[in-house]
């Protein structure tokens, strides 16, 4: 089986690719179909399918899952293979408390430390966020909604909170894609831009207060309804297959 990942572009963010060892790439894809609420809670991550949609080995595939597991986001059972972790209600309220507790701290630290330039980016990707749910591209402002607070975990300048906010960040996707209303409308642009107005201005308390007001909205939203990713590993990484396909036809040219 071919070990070479081809070149992939990553919309929405022009510019952005993935680079590293292979298992960071693979690493990478699913972290964002994750985010991107494409891949459903429960799917089943088959080891041979993963294999065969990037063109890697299965050890890779492995290192990748490994990974993803030690975040929360992916289940390793003995002798079934993996599976995209599906929290239960009273998990989802675990893990929405201890999200509520470390978005305050980062926060806080944000006020104290965010340079203009990490204001500035953030700002940038409200826009690009915004843009996203402006042309229906629902998935890919969810997940930029999520590296929204990762960007603002960076500006934190605290590095343990980085890694756990990584963490809550992608299975507060999960919770939402397995448990939010359907036709909910997505503001949450609007309530990132007061967010940095506040952090600019270096008022804590009103820079806490809207984000838990942020808080309260997502947790407004969800139900135990609705399922709205998939579970078809084909169809989730559609975009590479083609991706491929066509730098196939283009090396038999």
């Amino acid at each position: 089986m071919n070990e070479q990942l081809q070149p992939l572009k990553k919309q929405p963010r022009a510019g952005k690719s993935r680079s590293g060892t292979q298992d960071d790439v693979v690493y990478a894809h699913i972290f964002d179909a994750i985010l991107e609420q494409r891949l459903a809670p429960g799917t089943k991550l088959s080891e041979e399918a993963l294999g065969e949609i990037f063109g890697v080995s299965r050890t890779i595939i492995r290192r990748a899952l490994s990974r993803l597991a030690h975040e929360g986001v992916v289940l390793l059972r003995p002798n079934r293979g993996a599976v995209v972790a599906s929290p239960s209600v009273e998990e989802a309220r675990q893990i929405f408390f201890a999200r509520r507790m470390v978005e305050r701290a980062i926060t806080e630290l944000a006020v104290e430390h965010a340079t203009a330039e990490q204001l500035a980016e953030l700002r940038q990707m409200v826009s690009e966020e915004q843009a996203c749910f402006s042309r229906g591209d629902r998935g890919a402002g969810i997940r930029l909604s999520g590296e929204f607070h990762l960007k603002l975990a960076e500006a934190a300048k605290n590095a343990p909170l980085i890694s756990f906010q990584r963490s809550l960040v992608s299975q507060t996707s999960l919770i939402i894609a397995q448990y939010e209303s359907s036709g909910r409308q997505h503001c949450s642009y609007d309530e990132h831009n007061e967010l940095i107005d506040a952090i600019e201005a270096r008022d804590k308390d009103k820079a806490v207060t809207l984000m838990m007001h942020h808080m309260d909205h997502i947790d407004s939203k969800l139900n135990l309804d609705e399922d709205s990713a998939s579970d078809d590993l084909h169809a989730v990484f559609s975009h590479l297959l083609q991706t491929k396909k066509k730098a196939g036809r283009a090396a038999t040219r």
